[in-house]
């Protein structure tokens, strides 16, 4: 008889629909900051496992999910089929499909920049590589693989990857730990914990920092990281902002600048998952680049962006940070480089907040990633 029941509740849903669903365009609920009232609206719905969101010219948004799919997104929510073209990823855990930005010169030549987690014969690593979107196709085409990491560890966590193009043309890469291999992060002979800076075609910047040392790699722009999911460039001084999941506590926002070390993981904040034991020699030393802020304990941040529009004018200038096990966005106030206050927005609304994005209208855009949908934030009157 429940088996029944079941059968006939899901041809229900089928035909008309889950009634507790939000229609796109259709406010989910109004919520009280410190610049008065919002409203959450969704946007779209029916992604699986969305990572990160880009706006096209157009108004669409390029969304990629981290089993392996890349769509283009309608303003009124309408999802496109599958776009083609997309290699093979390792989706496994944490692995799979990562971030998508659009080239400098996208208006030109249609080149997006994606990472992915790659799958080797030894295992799998992140990787970059940019291709040229045909919408009107949905595919990618003239696929090139532009960067991988150096070593293909087996394993499922810790990849990283956010895409920041700098104001000269050149991309920032992050790259996680692979969690096991932590004490990598400290050996600048290996991508594993660094951030990386490549130019748009894949070779190395002359003026990276370690270009020329014998034994490292000279794509490394910093290191000593965890696994860094959230990248953003300072609107004003253009400078490199990252942040980066702790373990147990620990999570950091840094200034993230050429060939200085972060700490990871002899200098952190964190302690192991089962036994609380702290890590590594403590939170401070004179040679490693202290944090603007940290967690403790762990809101688990992914996604970020400074806020540089019109629609929430007491926002200008503030840094915006999704969370996914603390389930809210946060947004900081800065003082030049210094965090000199904080407020968690959305509390308690069941959000796991994968990416965040400022649209062309002035919109605050969030991946929600445990209900596949993109919401946006609007003022409330």
């Amino acid at each position: 008889m429940l088996a029944c029941a079941r059968v006939v509740l899901v041809l229900m849903l089928a035909v008309f629909g889950n009634p507790a669903a939000a229609a796109p365009g259709e406010t989910l609920f109004t919520a009280s900051t410190a610049a008065g009232a919002v409203k959450v609206v969704e946007v779209a719905a029916g992604l699986e496992t969305p990572w990160s969101l880009a706006f096209l010219p157009d108004g669409r948004m390029l969304v990629t999910e981290r089993p392996g799919r890349m769509r283009i997104v309608s303003p009124n929510g309408r999802l496109s089929a599958s776009l083609a073209g997309v290699p093979a990823v390792h989706a496994r855990s944490q692995g799979g499909l990562l971030d998508v930005v659009l080239g400098p010169d996208f208006a030109r030549d249609r080149r997006i920049y994606f990472s992915y987690a790659e799958p080797t014969s030894g295992g799998a690593r992140t990787a970059v590589a940019r291709a040229v979107l045909d919408t009107e196709g949905l595919r990618l085409t003239v696929l090139e693989r532009l960067f991988a990491q150096n070593e293909d560890p087996a394993g499922g966590a810790h990849w990283g990857s956010r895409l920041v193009f700098g104001r000269d043309g050149t991309l920032f890469v992050t790259l996680g730990d692979r969690y096991s291999h932590r004490d990598q992060a400290q050996n600048l002979g290996s991508h594993l914990g660094k951030v990386v800076r490549i130019a748009a075609d894949g070779s190395v910047p002359p003026d990276n920092p370690f270009v020329g040392r014998a034994g490292v790699r000279p794509e490394i722009w910093s290191y000593g990281h965890r696994n860094v999911q959230g990248a953003a460039l300072h609107p004003e001084s253009g400078a490199l902002w990252t942040h980066e999941h702790g373990p147990q506590g620990g999570d950091e926002v840094n200034l993230t600048l050429p060939g200085r070390n972060y700490g990871w993981p002899v200098i952190t904040f964190g302690r192991e998952y089962l036994t609380g034991f702290r890590i590594g020699e403590g939170s401070t030393r004179a040679d490693v680049e202290a944090p603007l802020i940290q967690w403790t304990p762990s809101i688990a941040p992914s996604g970020m962006t400074f806020y540089t529009g019109d629609a929430f004018p007491a926002w200008r200038g503030s840094l915006f940070v999704g969370a996914l096990r603390g389930s809210m966005l946060v947004r900081l106030t800065l003082d030049g480089n210094r965090v000199v206050g904080e407020e968690q927005l959305l509390r308690e609304r069941g959000l796991r907040i994968r990416d965040v994005r400022q649209g062309p209208d002035g919109f605050l855009y969030l991946l929600d990633e445990r209900e596949g949908r993109i919401l946006r934030l609007e003022p409330d009157g």
